[in-house]
């Protein structure tokens, strides 16, 4: 963990000017449901989105997507607890609280909103689903741990992989007639800003705190190779 993380400094004017526009793009989709929940102006392009997604459906597509819907809400909670324990354990405790806050101030969020709109699911869902279908609970969750893991590796690849993998929790939510296509877009637009905004505020002390826990690592690595030498000072001839 001490050699994979490297957070860096997300420059705060980017972050901001794309946080306000997810979160404008989500609270527009949250208005119009809560107007007319029934029928709002995007549920032609739901339906759509719905049938051709459904007409995808094999036994190959199938079974990825058993493992899709057990990952994308569970599993992705107890890899997000696992990714702050194992932060406590490798002294980054401002990291560790900053990926827990994260974490569940994108559950509570989520479930406040799906309770508040209550959308109805797709009737043909081929899952167990609880209420509420606006926004995604899985994709929520995702986006979550998965931007929290990219900010805190800080390398262009973890920002790629998390991209990916919430596109394809989104797509699975829909191919299994769990949410609707605007509920997983929703998902992103109201969780991804949550986490960014965090980090603007957590960032500094993350990254002073990597560098020290680094430079502690190199220090004790540096003693015991001296303690080393001490012990056999003939080996190294």
């Amino acid at each position: 963990m001490i050699r994979v993380l490297d957070p860096q400094r997300l420059p705060p004017g980017p972050a901001l000017a794309a946080s306000t526009a997810l979160l404008t793009l989500g609270a527009v989709l949250a208005g119009l449901l809560l107007a007319d929940v029934r029928l709002p102006p995007f549920q032609g392009l739901d339906e759509s989105w719905a049938g051709w997604i459904t007409s995808l459906r094999s036994p190959f597509w199938d079974g990825l997507n058993v493992f899709l819907n057990l990952a994308g809400y569970r599993g992705v909670l107890v890899l997000h607890g696992l990714l702050v324990a194992a932060l406590v354990l490798r002294r980054r405790p401002q990291a560790a609280l900053f990926a827990a806050a994260a974490g569940i101030a994108v559950l509570i969020f989520t479930q406040i909103l799906k309770a508040g709109i209550f959308r109805d699911r797709p009737e043909n869902t081929v899952v167990l689903t609880d209420t509420g279908s606006f926004p995604s609970g899985h994709v929520a969750s995702t986006a979550a741990f998965l931007v929290v893991l990219a900010l805190l590796v800080g390398r262009a690849w973890a920002g790629v992989l998390a991209g990916f993998g919430v596109l394809a929790m989104m797509v699975s939510r829909t191919y299994q007639s769990a949410h609707w296509l605007v509920d997983t877009v929703g998902s992103v637009c109201l969780t991804v800003p949550v986490v960014l905004l965090l980090w603007l505020f957590f960032q500094n002390i993350c990254i002073q705190e990597n560098g020290d826990a680094r430079r502690l690592l190199s220090w004790r690595a540096r003693a015991s190779r001296r303690r080393q030498a001490e012990a056999h000072p003939g080996s190294g001839s």
